[in-house]
Order: structure tokens, then C-alpha cells, then sequence
């Protein structure tokens, strides 16, 4: 079992866009996967799970995997995590292509 902490970077925290690319990602592993903020623990391959933990911006989550791809699932979420869920703060301003608006 490998645990991991991470930090929520992204301004808009775990809504359901972040909550569906979780999910995207941890279905490809074998391994158990969950997620622990403070009393809760829900299973990573569950987008309602992940969306009722109700992460906000530069909250922790820890990272739980048990299983026979747990580092591999470990570090993927963890680099998912740090991309601030591949930049969506700045896929928003390039898809209106004004910065202003």
C-alpha cells in the first residue's frame, strides 16, 4: 500500500470537470485506489465520491493504492494534481481567446 499527500492547486478545486479526469485516469488501474480528506475515504473510480469530498482550493487530499500498479496509479494522480488538472484556468482563457473577458 503506498499513501501519498497532495495539495489542491487549482483555484476551483475538485468540481466535476478535475472529478471526471480523476476518474478517467484511475479506472486504468488494477489497483484500489481511494481518496482520504480528513474522516472521509471514497473510492477514486467514483465521480460522485470524489465530488462529495467537496475539495477546495489548497486543501490536502491523501492518496490511497493497494494493488499491483499502486506507484505507477500514485504517481500519475499525483502529477494530474500539480498540472492543476492540465491548466484549466488557462485552457479557459485560450478557448475565448481575450484574456479580458
Amino acid at each position: 500500500m503506498i499513501e501519498r499527500v497532495v495539495k489542491v492547486i487549482n483555484r476551483a478545486g475538485i468540481h466535476a470537470r478535475p472529478a471526471s479526469m480523476l476518474v478517467g485516469l484511475t479506472k486504468d488501474f488494477k489497483s484500489s485506489v481511494y481518496f482520504e480528506q480528513g474522516q472521509n475515504r471514497i473510492n477514486a473510480k467514483s465521480i460522485l465520491g470524489i465530488i462529495t469530498l467537496g475539495a477546495m482550493y489548497n486543501s490536502e487530499i491523501k492518496i490511497i493504492a493497494e494493488g499491483e500498479d499502486e506507484q505507477e496509479a500514485v504517481e500519475r494522480l499525483m502529477r494530474l494534481f500539480e498540472s492543476k488538472f492540465e491548466d484549466e484556468e488557462s485552457a479557459s482563457v485560450q478557448n475565448t481567446g481575450n484574456p479580458e473577458n
